[in-house]
């Protein structure tokens, strides 16, 4: 990888659209993880990469925006939970790592840190994706505890990015949901579209339940939910339902689900229509679902975008003056307005 450049300063404006989302405190309590899982402090931030559907650019986008907030002076570290695709070290230039996931999950290393390896960004490392099971993507129940617990505990970074793997799956949903900011990447395209709501929604009833579980109100839920004639789809429809029969209830489960907030990445923008389609889809969601989502902004389509992955290089690192990569810094920055930080003020 090529001597290490510095980009050009993160744009406070392009995070001002977003000023209306409070940040949380950065020792706030976390969301709501996996049922049998409890909510823990932490002072660094997650963010989780998904999407409906493969071959959208979720690993470029993990990838650079790593590079992004390193380069803003944070520590990162980049954890491939693609388990049965694992990709991302070669997205960063980084050979075949020796240490996987599964030699934490399997192998009985005691700690992510011995499966950490460095990526040559200053600040920036990896743990890289298992690779070398058939059954990689299947993790066992308490396999997926345990990961998501160590993570859910890591100090080690100011910033951990998950890139997770495609479709709905429930351990993908569940690393999505421990999230401080889980971003759905999206193609301008109608399969891309139906996909990501698809996602959306699973990640929804995946909380839900979770949510539900807590406060012992499955079978309230389970009804409102019911797909019989009469079901009840949106948020305000299923606490309305709750409401009926347990207030207090009610008001705690709608406190939990409206902090549900994924926040969309438009790639591969072609037009100023395809611009267009993350306000597009925010306004749909909200209006057919009741729930809010946030529009980061697009990735306009860039040939410097694929020369990068050709050359195993962060598109930041081979090429900062890009139209993609600097969408990619305006994205970083707004993560950070976000986080109640300054993007001009952490760069070195």
């Amino acid at each position: 990888m090529r001597a290490f450049v510095k980009p050009a300063p993160l744009f406070p404006s392009a995070a001002a659209s977003l000023a209306g989302s409070s940040p949380r405190a950065a020792n706030d309590v976390s969301s709501a993880g996996p049922a049998g899982l409890a909510r823990r402090a932490h002072s660094r931030r997650i963010i989780a990469v998904g999407g409906g559907k493969g071959g959208i650019g979720k690993s470029m986008v993990s990838a650079n925006l790593g590079v992004a907030l390193a380069q803003a002076g944070h520590k990162v570290l980049l954890v491939d939970a693609d388990l049965g695709g694992a990709n991302l070290h070669t997205c960063l230039g980084v050979g075949p790592p020796e240490a996987t996931l599964s030699d934490f999950l399997r192998r009985g290393k005691a700690n992510l840190e011995e499966v950490m390896v460095s990526t040559g960004v200053p600040g920036l490392s990896l743990i890289a994706g298992a690779q070398d099971s058939l059954d990689a993507a299947n993790l066992k129940y308490a396999q997926k505890q345990k990961l998501l617990r160590t993570l859910l505990s890591q100090t080690t970074a100011d910033y951990l990015i998950l890139d997770l793997g495609a479709g709905t799956s429930f351990n993908t949903l569940d690393f999505f949901l421990i999230a401080d900011h889980g971003l759905l990447v999206v193609l301008p395209e109608p399969t891309s579209v139906e996909n990501a709501y698809r996602f959306v929604k699973a990640a929804f009833f995946r909380k839900l339940q979770q949510t539900e579980a807590r406060y012992g109100i499955q079978e309230l839920v389970e009804g409102a939910l019911s797909t019989r004639e009469g079901g009840l789809r949106t948020l305000h429809d299923v606490v309305a339902q709750v409401r009926r029969k347990a207030p207090s209830d009610a008001e705690r489960l709608e406190r939990e689900l409206a902090a549900f907030r994924v926040r969309l990445v438009v790639n591969q923008a072609r037009t100023d229509a395809d611009e267009k389609v993350g306000a597009a889809m925010v306004s749909a969601w909200k209006k057919f679902f009741g729930i809010d989502m946030d529009d980061l902004g697009a990735l306009r389509y860039d040939d410097e975008a694929w020369r990068a992955v050709r050359k195993r290089k962060p598109v930041l690192i081979e090429r900062p003056d890009a139209p993609v990569a600097q969408g990619l810094q305006r994205i970083a920055a707004r993560l950070l307005t976000l986080d109640g930080l300054s993007p001009e003020s952490a760069i070195p």
